[in-house]
């Protein structure tokens, strides 16, 4: 029984799987069905929509190439516009030449007949011409029969005539002008002085040897001095400037009679003392800097000084020679101030003489360039031939270098522009107040005393202080030892003592100074 009940379940189930399975089967072939119907749906939809889209495709490349024509059409008509346009001008152009050639031709018919009426009369006076030349020659033959004398010798007896009268009346017109210019030449010339003098005003200018410098309190004096005055002393040595700290208030007074060493020393001076760090180091390096400073401020004082005397053309050196000017001085007159001063009284006096006044200036203005040289050699040279010669070298007109080398008579005035230089760098000199000899003398006795330092080996730098009083000298430690300095003091001493003539006694001092500079990185 157990068996068969095992054997009906068995096929129970195996019956309840079949039944599964065909409804399964038939669960499937539905959705198999609606399936194919969904996808029918949907390509039929999507042909619809490409339908569609190649419709609004077709029309868009419809509108798009109604475009493209409508463009083309107008660029073709502007093109026909052109092209009736380039026709019409053709046209015209070919009407316009047709119209020239028949007046060329016209005019070539006329030119024809002008010629043709040219040569008969060219043939006409040649005949004239010729019958004139035969009568002239039987005249001139009828002539020498009657004087007695040929063609050349009545030529030659009648130039000796017209000679000897005309030189009888030139020389009564050259006594005559003669005694005129006698009469009226000095009278004239002291007019234009005179005229050219009243015309031209200056400022009296004395040049000295001292500056001062001004403080804003005495307690700055301390700082300049330095500790154990080594502060002063590397200024001094440095500017070759004499400081002198007294009981003067809010004053320093810088002593040297070179002009530029003072400039620099006060500027160095008015830097430090803005700047609050005095020390030697610090004192050599602004020393070098305002050196440099003073450099450019002279060429820029010799360009302003030839644009305002409308001088053009100058050669860069002769500027900065001219910016030299403003620290120097000819027996105590500033010799820029001078220089301009006879450039003015050139040009007036040469326009009243009818010279032209633009070069007379430029030789007034460069007269005394030979003073500002840049050499040791160059002293040995005059002032007016030291200008002249640099005057040549830099491309000046000789009319020029001859004024600049003349006015001294060193050499022949060649030019009329000379004796007015020479009469202007008088006038200007003859001011009452305008020079002083015993300035001059006294300022080449200090230049002497530094010539005759370095004239020794070894000297690196000389300075003339104390009005004269004392002579510094520094030397290079390098080539000049200890014992060696000493001897060289005294050698400069008895050298001074030997040839100058001076009152009093000169102090020589030989600084030598020696350094040891490291580095730390």
């Amino acid at each position: 029984m157990d068996s068969i009940a095992i054997i009906i379940g068995l096929v129970g189930l195996g019956i309840g799987f079949a039944i599964a399975k065909f409804l399964e089967k038939g669960k499937a072939s539905k959705t198999i069905a609606s399936a194919k119907k969904e996808a029918a749906h949907i390509i039929k939809e999507a042909n619809i929509e490409g339908e569609n889209v190649k419709k609004d495709k077709i029309f868009q490349a419809k509108e798009k190439f109604l475009e493209l024509k409508a463009e083309h059409e107008k660029v073709i008509i502007n093109k026909d516009k052109k092209i009736s346009e380039a026709e019409k001008r053709i046209r015209d152009k070919e009407s316009q030449v047709s119209s020239e050639l028949a007046k060329g031709k016209k005019l070539g018919e006329q030119l024809e007949i002008k010629l043709k009426e040219v040569d008969y009369k060219s043939e006409f006076l040649e005949k004239k011409q010729s019958e004139l030349e035969k009568l002239h020659k039987s005249q001139v033959q009828q002539l020498e029969v009657i004087s007695g004398l040929s063609a050349e010798e009545a030529k030659s007896q009648l130039l000796e005539s017209l000679k000897d009268t005309a030189k009888s009346d030139a020389m009564a017109y050259i006594q005559t002008t003669v005694e005129e210019a006698k009469l009226t030449a000095q009278q004239e010339a002291k007019k234009i002085i005179i005229n050219t003098i009243q015309r031209i005003g200056t400022e009296e200018a004395v040049e000295n040897c001292v500056s001062v410098f001004n403080l804003e309190s005495d307690d700055v004096k301390g700082r300049i001095i330095g500790r154990e005055g080594r502060n002063i002393r590397a200024l001094e040595a440095a500017t070759g400037v004499e400081i002198i700290v007294d009981d003067t208030p809010e004053a320093i007074i810088l002593s040297c009679f070179d002009s530029v060493r003072r400039e620099v020393a006060r500027l160095s001076l008015h830097k430090l003392v803005t700047d609050g760090r005095i020390h030697p180091a610090r004192i050599e390096e602004i020393v070098k800097k305002t050196e440099k400073q003073i450099e450019e401020e002279i060429v820029e004082i010799g360009k302003r000084t030839v644009i305002d005397l409308g001088i053009h053309g100058l050669h860069p050196e002769l500027i900065k020679a001219v910016g030299r000017m403003k620290y120097r001085s000819s027996y105590g007159q500033n010799l820029l101030q001078h220089s301009r001063e006879v450039a003015k009284l050139c040009g007036v006096m040469a326009a009243e003489l009818g010279i032209n006044p633009k070069l007379a200036k430029r030789a007034g203005l460069l007269h005394d360039i030979g003073k500002v040289p840049n050499t040791e050699a160059d002293v040995e040279t005059p002032h007016a031939i030291l200008g002249m010669q640099w005057a040549e070298k830099f491309g000046e007109k000789p009319d020029v270098c001859n004024a600049i080398g003349a006015h001294h008579d060193e050499i022949e005035m060649k030019t009329l522009i000379a004796p007015i230089v020479q009469v202007c760098d008088a006038i200007s000199g003859a001011r009452p107040g305008a020079r002083r000899q015993v300035l001059d003398s006294y300022i080449q006795r200090l230049k002497d005393l530094e010539d005759i330092a370095f004239g020794f080996g070894g000297v690196q730098k000389a300075y003339a202080i104390q009005a004269g009083r004392e002579l510094r000298v520094i030397v290079e430690s390098d080539k000049v030892s200890d014992d060696k300095a000493a001897e060289l003091s005294f050698e400069i001493s008895q050298k001074i003592q030997t040839d100058m003539t001076y009152p009093g006694q000169v102090k020589v001092t030989v600084i030598r100074e020696t350094r040891a500079v490291n580095v730390a990185k």
